[in-house]
């Protein structure tokens, strides 16, 4: 039991609240340890450090096995965030987002409406389905760059996987499957996803084999010739070719272009603990550190897990957090964002005053600029000190819900994540990066790295990995009961709920004003790594496929061959 109740956790005893039960295992090694959101991910991963590779080189190998086995969450054409933290210390933030096309009008779609529901909405569905949704792609480019600065294994090895479950097939899931048929109407408006997804019509049902011969060929040229066959390359060219054909703006100036960006973490401290995180276009470090900022003002310890005063406290600091992630979270080459004054602990101050403990309230933005999803995740580790926590996507299930003949590549439909009218931080403007809310945090103890975490979830990522942190710092959870906990969000509308909260939980907090929303689940798969005394403990949700997979022992000793054949003799 995750004891929220009488159960002893940490050396304390909890406050009672909200009692949930964890569902999966943890998995423990000492020389590596790999967490993905599916048990063919963490296995390519746990290949490279059985290999003697490293941290990087099994994130990158997860990755490309996942834009195979996990199709509907991540591919080559999408882009995402890695927070590396080397042997030596050192945290770099790899910015491999998406950005606008750069022959995008600033009127490139017809807003619905200017109603915050709507806001994001864009006529035709033409920002979320189809061409007109894509941006450039980031990830490819990312994924190999970060494996040539960072990692130890030569390119075709860490795609070996990938390649083989792309030509041989797999098995699919229940949660692939369930995906599909969510999906289900978009896709068969595609010829070549409804020709892989949906055969004969039908989408496909667990335990049939997916095999995907074209997207091995692509693999298979890439590994040959590196990420240039698709930036500036002659399958770069096939892509190019399928959006001016269908009316897309996506050109081969935009696979060129876009590299990857090294940026500098944000850091917060918390209850003796420093949590880095990414930067903008990121809204997650800042918004994680401000909400953090706000929060330590309060005894969430004594207040308990999931009891209303908690969840008040959490929906309140969201609202605060979203109204300003709204006003000045964008793209840092086109807005000039106050960071030291989001994360600083006046500004917290000042919004912790304003709190009522009683009664919800409406929130405005703080703080103004200047001038000027669905996704994956993968943590891994290794001995020497090599710490990667990775978020990448296609943004929404199944990206722009297009399938590129010729290349079995699923592109991103990230343009989605831009505010269609005109004139606003979050507009559309050529080459504009892609604001997200992936949050690869890494949390340190004394300095050294205590865990890492991430999760999918599109809005839903930061605030679901602020309350891990909360879980684990505050509530003296385990780590399997961090990542399992129920969660809530709300970015000022409805607060959505999980089952995991009990009816009289939900009323209680509907009675402080809070228009609440009972949800099957908040945010994606979370996954984990916790360090103790030279073990690595991973850990999984239930939310998703999620498998961690741990390397123990190691190679015999030098001269043990020499001794068994003495002893023969």
């Amino acid at each position: 039991m995750a004891g929220m109740g009488e159960a002893a956790m940490g050396g304390w005893r909890a406050r009672a609240g909200t009692v949930f039960s964890t569902q999966k295992a943890p998995a423990t090694g000492s020389r590596g340890m790999v967490v993905t959101n599916h048990p063919l991910g963490s296995a390519a991963g746990a290949e490279m450090l059985a290999a003697g590779g490293n941290a990087v080189d099994a994130a990158v190998a997860s990755f490309f096995a996942l834009s195979v086995v996990e199709p509907m969450m991540v591919g080559l054409l999408g882009g995402g965030l890695a927070h590396i933290r080397t042997p030596d210390g050192r945290h770099v933030i790899v910015d491999g987002l998406s950005a606008t096309p750069l022959a995008a009008p600033l009127d490139l779609y017809r807003p619905l409406s200017d109603e915050p529901a709507l806001r994001m909405e864009a006529e035709g569905r033409a920002n979320l389905v189809g061409p007109l949704a894509v941006a450039a792609p980031g990830a490819l480019r990312a994924w190999c760059e970060i494996l040539e600065r960072y990692g130890t294994l030569p390119l075709p090895d860490v795609m070996a996987p990938a390649i083989r479950h792309a030509e041989r097939g797999f098995r699919v899931t229940s949660y692939l499957c369930d995906c599909i048929a969510d999906a289900a109407a978009d896709l068969a408006l595609d010829p070549e996803m409804a020709r892989v997804f949906l055969p004969g019509g039908q989408p496909l049902q667990p335990g049939d084999r997916l095999v995907q011969g074209d997207t091995a060929e692509t693999l298979r040229v890439i590994a040959r010739e590196g990420p240039g066959a698709v930036h500036g390359g002659a399958l770069g060219a096939i892509a190019c070719d399928w959006f001016a054909r269908h009316g897309g703006v996506l050109a081969m100036p935009d696979f060129s272009g876009n590299p990857a960006v090294e940026r500098e973490p944000i850091r917060a401290l918390y209850r003796g603990h420093e949590v880095i995180g990414p930067p903008a276009p990121s809204a997650s470090g800042m918004h994680v550190a401000q909400m953090l900022n706000i929060l330590e003002g309060f005894d969430l310890r004594a207040s308990g897990f999931g009891t209303p005063e908690t969840l008040h406290l959490l929906a309140e600091v969201m609202k605060i957090a979203f109204a300003d992630r709204a006003a000045v979270t964008a793209d840092p080459a086109f807005i000039r964002i106050p960071v030291a004054r989001l994360v600083s602990r006046d500004y917290a101050d000042e919004r912790r005053a304003a709190l009522d403990l009683g009664r919800a309230q409406s929130w405005h933005a703080g703080v103004a600029p200047g001038e000027g999803a669905d996704t994956t995740h993968v943590t891994a580790a290794d001995a020497a000190g090599t710490v990667v926590s990775m978020t990448q996507t296609i943004n929404s299930l199944f990206g722009a819900r297009v399938r590129l003949p010729g290349l079995g590549l699923i592109p991103n439909n990230y343009m989605s994540n831009f505010d269609p009218h005109p004139g606003r931080a979050l507009s559309v403007a050529p080459g504009k990066r892609v604001t997200t809310s992936m949050a690869p945090l890494i949390v340190l103890r004394n300095g050294a790295p205590a865990f890492a975490l991430g999760l999918p979830g599109g809005l839903k990522i930061f605030p679901s990995a602020m309350q891990a942190v909360i879980n684990l710092l505050d509530h003296g959870m385990s780590l399997q009961e961090a990542v399992e906990a129920p969660r809530l969000w709300t970015q000022g509308q409805a607060v959505e709920v999980e089952a995991g909260f009990p009816e009289p939980v939900r009323a209680a907090l509907a009675a402080k004003g809070h228009p609440v929303a009972p949800v099957p689940t908040v945010g994606g798969g979370m996954n984990a790594i916790a360090f103790e005394g030279g073990s690595m403990t991973g850990a999984a949700c239930w939310r998703a496929d999620g498998t961690p997979i741990g390397v123990a022992g190691g190679l015999a000793r030098r001269g043990v061959r020499f001794v068994l054949e003495s002893a023969r003799r």
